[in-house]
């Protein structure tokens, strides 16, 4: 009977310790997917202008970093640190992201395969999409328009905005690709990362940056600052926005969502 029972207690405990198995993640992220496509619109679209304004805090940190560290080979191991500060915002914060939903709300759309399932997602698309881009607009303009920051800081920005943009069409789509892969990732991983969900986020972040992977939100950020001070064109922001928010689509929808799914199918196949 004892031996029953130690026998019973270690089984609970490995369970206790184990991975969650991919059947279970899924689930998590399609049950988030089916609540976020469940929100209402003023929901969404205040989540979402917060989310574009918290962003604006990855630009400005790694100014700070950057401005503040000698001209050296090692300056963006560290400097590039500053850009996971809006992700920490808004993850944690827990608000609507574009990059985010390009998974989560996926994952209900492959499984239903139905016309309201497919507008719902549509319409949770632009509305987070457009909420962000206005909140990365409004935090630009008060950085571009204001001293809030030093001269020096402010100089600082517009090399990071003009080093994002400076890539071809292709260039932008590729690295747009490798963004919206990474933080789909970081989406699959932080329902079952607990006390590590910080140190996810930092570390997937911190590869996006330094990897000089693109990303529609903190992208815009840069291109609207270079924008509202006068540096680019509203033309050459939409010609750096599009590839960009193409790729990150194709890296979150395709690579990793469709992924995911064809995974489910198969387990439940041979469940």
């Amino acid at each position: 009977m004892a031996t029953e029972k130690e026998e019973a207690k270690k089984a609970e405990e490995v369970e206790q310790r184990s991975s969650p198995r991919g059947q279970i993640v899924y689930e998590a992220v399609h049950k988030e997917g089916e609540h976020e496509l469940e929100r209402s619109t003023s929901a969404l679209a205040w989540s979402g202008l917060a989310a574009g304004l918290s962003m604006g805090f990855s630009l400005v940190s790694e100014a700070l970093l950057r401005s503040h560290l000698p001209d050296a080979p090692w300056r963006p191991l560290i400097a590039k640190f500053g850009y996971c500060i809006g992700f920490l915002v808004v993850v944690l914060g827990r608000q609507q992201l574009f990059t985010e939903n390009t998974l989560t709300v996926i994952l209900p759309l492959l499984r239903k395969k139905d016309l309201r399932t497919f507008g719902n997602v549509v319409r949770l698309w632009a509305i987070i999409l457009v909420a962000n881009l206005v909140g990365a607009f409004l935090i630009a303009l008060v950085l571009g328009k204001t001293n809030v920051l030093e001269p020096a800081i402010q100089q600082t920005m517009s090399q990071l905005g003009a080093e994002s943009m400076n890539h071809t069409f292709g260039e932008l789509i590729l690295r747009g690709i490798f963004a919206g892969w990474l933080i789909a990732l970081m989406v699959w991983l932080l329902p079952f990362a607990e006390t590590a969900r910080v140190w996810v986020i930092i570390i997937i972040t911190y590869i996006v940056s330094l990897g000089g992977f693109s990303h529609i939100i903190a992208g815009s950020v840069d291109g609207f600052y270079l924008v509202v001070t006068g540096v680019k064109s509203v033309a050459e922001y939409f010609g750096y926005m599009f590839p960009i928010l193409l790729g990150n689509i194709i890296g979150g929808t395709s690579i990793v969502a469709a992924l995911a799914h064809a995974e489910h199918i198969a387990s439940t196949e041979n469940a």
